[in-house]
């Protein structure tokens, strides 16, 4: 396993929609295994592919306090939205910011696993929002477009000064 390198916004990788999985052969199962290790290593609750510059459709998810019940989702779609609920999100590709999103409080969301078995979940809460979280970045959308100019403006300025310091 590796650990990889996550892009930082606004990287313009970041905003490339990613392609279906279509064989989930040991490669496969190898970046999920590395986007695991790296998400846990941030440390985070979620990752894209693509916030690794690999524009797969693959999301890995683990909200347990223990770290102890990683999710694999490969092929998301969500089939059922309900209710709204206002959630502070972060994100490994804005590292230091959070800001309220509004999303569904409840998903339905059919994927494959690891090994390539169908599944549905049902998810609300922490993991309903995670959920949509990781997977607008799999449509090129990080959650920062969901506030207002103003505040992406802000946040844009302050990671740019932010990267001058640290060159």
């Amino acid at each position: 396993m590796a650990i990889l390198e996550i892009l930082q916004y606004p990287d313009p990788r970041l905003y490339t929609p990613a392609e279906r999985v279509e064989n989930i052969d040991a490669k496969t199962r190898k970046l999920v295994d590395d986007l695991a290790e790296t998400m846990y290593a941030a440390p985070g609750i979620g990752l894209a592919a693509t916030q690794v510059d690999v524009h797969k459709q693959i999301i890995v998810i683990d909200v347990s306090e223990d770290r102890s019940d990683l999710r694999v989702f490969i092929n998301p779609e969500i089939t059922r939205r309900e209710g709204l609920a206002m959630n502070q999100e972060g994100c490994l590709s804005v590292a230091g910011i959070y800001d309220n999103v509004e999303r569904a409080d409840s998903v339905t969301v059919t994927a494959l696993d690891k090994n390539g078995s169908r599944f549905t979940l049902n998810a609300s809460g922490l993991l309903a929002a995670c959920i949509q979280h990781e997977m607008d970045h799999l449509q090129g959308k990080v959650f920062v477009e969901y506030l207002s100019e103003l505040k992406q403006n802000r946040i844009r300025a302050k990671l740019k000064k932010r990267q001058r310091k640290a060159a």
